[in-house]
């Protein structure tokens, strides 16, 4: 029988130990689960081990195939350059291996369900009703638009259906608003009470950077009250996440935006569409005639059914 692409996760980095070492345990507990696939992990930047030395302990145990998975939330300078350019560089190093680039883990919905459990434990012992409640996620920030723009929709898939006053954004570093000028906005827009939810994979220098600021600004403003709860971390979901996309990369199916497509998952609020027959749709133009729009049969209407 032979042997499945291994599975290569692709880690940012960072000075903190203990996020490295969260990082490491990851890796270690993903080849736990899957025991019949090769699992090496490393680093772009930061900490040990580097990406290269990940792919040399690979094809030393004989790897020739592997899929690489970013181990990140939304695809920013690491997952669109870094991460390729590095894999291209370990293919002129170790000729003869082949290998398939995944997507990062992105507002998964099994992720969004960790977020909730992480604003719910932060809220525990508060007797306050969710549409008393404003969260506040924070990002990593960076200079690329388009990541930035991956948070705020991270923020719009936990607020819909979920019951919550309001689910703002705020960055921790790179990008406005930064975290004291996202609970000014949260209290602009009426909130008194708001929970501080760091959207990070583990714990590391950045998140304790928020939670320091978020201690600070509440300190200031006593009237207000604010709660921090804890980064995503190893949980099952994030496991059994990493994993799908390992199957997508082997696979070859890296989908859109499906992960969060309302008529293949059952978001909060939204259970009745999940399958929901596609109807082709029209416009009316300028002059009044109909021009029909396939989008909706050929897109929605194909992958409603399809799993």
């Amino acid at each position: 029988m032979t042997t499945p692409p291994a599975l290569l996760i692709a880690g940012h980095g960072t000075r903190d130990e203990a996020g490295a070492q969260a990082f490491r345990d990851f890796v270690q507990e993903l080849g736990r689960r899957a025991p019949g696939i090769p699992v090496a992990g490393g680093f772009i930047e930061l900490s040990p081990p580097p990406l290269g030395e990940a792919v040399t302990e690979l094809v030393e145990r004989g790897v020739k195939r592997f899929a690489a998975v970013p181990l990140m939330l939304v695809s920013a300078g690491h997952a669109k350059g870094d991460i390729p350019a590095a894999l291209a560089r370990e293919k002129e190093r170790h000729p003869g291996i082949s290998y398939s680039y995944g997507r990062p883990l992105g507002p998964h919905p099994a992720l969004l369900r960790v977020l909730e459990r992480r604003i719910e434990h932060a809220l525990a012992g508060l007797t306050v009703d969710r549409s008393e409640v404003t969260v506040l996620l924070v990002g990593r920030g960076s200079t690329d638009p388009d990541a930035n723009a991956e948070v705020l929709k991270a923020a719009r898939l936990l607020w819909e259906g979920r019951g919550y006053a309001g689910v703002e954004t705020a960055f921790v570093s790179l990008a406005a608003p930064d975290v004291p000028s996202g609970l000014d906005r949260c209290v602009l827009l009426g909130a008194r009470h708001v929970v501080v939810l760091p959207y990070f994979l583990f714990t590391g220098i950045l998140p304790d950077r928020v939670l320091a600021q978020t201690e600070e600004w509440a300190a200031a403003h006593p009237e207000i009250d604010v709660v921090s709860a804890e980064v995503i971390g190893a949980t099952d979901e994030l496991l059994d996440l990493v994993l799908e996309r390992y199957r997508e990369a082997v696979e070859g199916d890296i989908r859109m935006n499906c992960d969060s497509c309302v008529y293949r998952i059952a978001l909060p609020g939204f259970e009745d569409k999940v399958g929901m027959e596609q109807k082709p749709h029209f416009h009316p133009n300028d002059d009044g005639h109909h021009h029909g729009h396939g989008h909706g049969h050929h897109h929605h209407g194909s992958h409603a059914h399809a799993h």
